[in-house]
């Protein structure tokens, strides 16, 4: 009885066609999104009892598996090229979300109490916790720094150069309390100076008692700390 041998290219395009589409008996679970393969098939076993399967064999396994992958993500993902300059150009391919929700390695970090300054800063709108309006529009937080000049119609700082805090002391005409100049009268001081002059020692002197009020408070933080 005769027999035939398949032709040799035909031998060879099938081992090629199983390496570039390897085949399972159960099928790989594919999620492209994480770049993850599983493989539900038990390993093959060893042709030796009680050992672990070759080196050889977990090493096609592993290129069987990563062929497969790299074909899922060929055929799903659309690819898109790419031109970073007038020289050089790629191609990117996007990845559709995960599957599996994968769990964290540590547990989520835990909120940091806020000071006593943050505290009273979120209580009285001061600093980054004050949200404030801008001209026409809304949502806009400029995290305290700015005020808004209804005069002018803009936008100043509140301290600083032009500052809002700063306010009739480069003024060519400044209008006169003219209840601080009675009660100047009254205690027999005479007439007060010039306005301007005296807003700046006014706005000078505030910012000596804030940076004592700031010492102070420092002091009891490190004494709070020390017992």
């Amino acid at each position: 009885m005769a027999t035939t041998n398949p032709p040799a290219d035909q031998s060879t395009d099938t081992t090629s066609q199983s390496i570039l589409h390897p085949e399972k008996p159960t099928p790989y679970i594919h999620d492209a999104g994480h770049l993850l393969i599983t493989d539900p098939n038990p390993l093959p076993s060893s042709s030796q009892p009680g050992h672990a399967p070759s080196e050889a064999v977990l090493t096609s396994t592993a290129r069987d598996a990563a062929q497969s992958l790299l074909n899922h993500l060929l055929n799903t993902c659309p690819i898109t090229s790419t031109e970073t300059s007038s020289t050089t150009s790629g191609v990117s391919m996007t990845l559709p979300p995960p599957q599996y929700l994968l769990p964290r390695e540590k547990p989520p970090p835990v909120p940091k109490a806020p000071t006593k300054w943050e505290a009273f800063a979120s209580k009285k709108g001061i600093g980054k916790f004050n949200k404030l309006r801008k001209a026409g529009q809304e949502g806009e937080n400029r995290a305290g720094k700015m005020v808004y000049d209804e005069e002018k119609g803009e936008w100043v700082p509140k301290y600083g150069y032009k500052g809002a805090n700063k306010k009739g002391e480069e003024e060519w005409l400044v209008e006169v309390d003219e209840k601080k100049e009675r009660e100047r009268l009254k205690e027999g001081k005479g007439l007060g100076g010039d306005p301007r002059t005296e807003k700046r020692k006014e706005r000078v002197e505030r910012i000596r008692r804030n940076e004592r009020k700031t010492r102070a408070n420092e002091r009891r933080g490190r004494k709070g700390a020390a017992t």
